[in-house]
């Protein structure tokens, strides 16, 4: 089923101006969602095969951006009709920069938390930091979808 903004959220698909706090909640997790697939799939490779820290944040940022994209992209494409260059087009800005921002703190926390140099997937340390980097990321996402909402600069999906 796919997910409708209700009448009190601003995008551009309704065309109203007010910014929801539900809209920005979904969208939010909507990021959380693609950033998390990345992020855990490249943290999990980068620990695995002995990465430098900065080579898996790195990796694991790249990969939340295909995922995050992807997330949003191929469903606007199916629900839309447009074609690749004009939904990349359409949803560019506002994935970049909130996916952006979920890395970095994701990243941030992890590192500091150690999770990425607990040298296995198996160590529980890992987990653990990637259970506190994961809402940090969505807290700090949060306003910032907010923002772009209110600005149309970033749509409910």
């Amino acid at each position: 089923m796919e997910h409708k903004c209700n009448k009190n959220s601003a995008t551009a698909h309704d065309g109203h101006s007010k910014t929801s706090f539900t809209a920005s909640a979904h969208a939010t997790l909507h990021c959380l969602t693609g950033c998390v697939i990345g992020e855990l799939i490249g943290l999990m490779i980068g620990v695995t095969l002995g990465f430098h820290p900065y080579t898996s944040m790195a990796l694991s940022t790249v990969l939340a951006y295909i995922s995050g994209f992807s997330l949003t992209i191929f469903p606007l494409m199916r629900r839309t009709g447009f074609g690749f260059k004009s939904a990349l087009k359409t949803i560019w800005l506002g994935e970049a920069i909130s996916i952006g921002v979920m890395e970095l703190i994701m990243n941030s926390v992890d590192y500091h938390m150690g999770g990425i140099r607990a040298g296995s997937v198996f160590n529980p340390l890992f987990w653990e930091a990637l259970a506190v980097a994961v809402p940090a990321g969505y807290i700090a996402a949060f306003p910032v979808n907010y923002w772009l909402i209110g600005k149309e600069l970033k749509r409910c999906h």
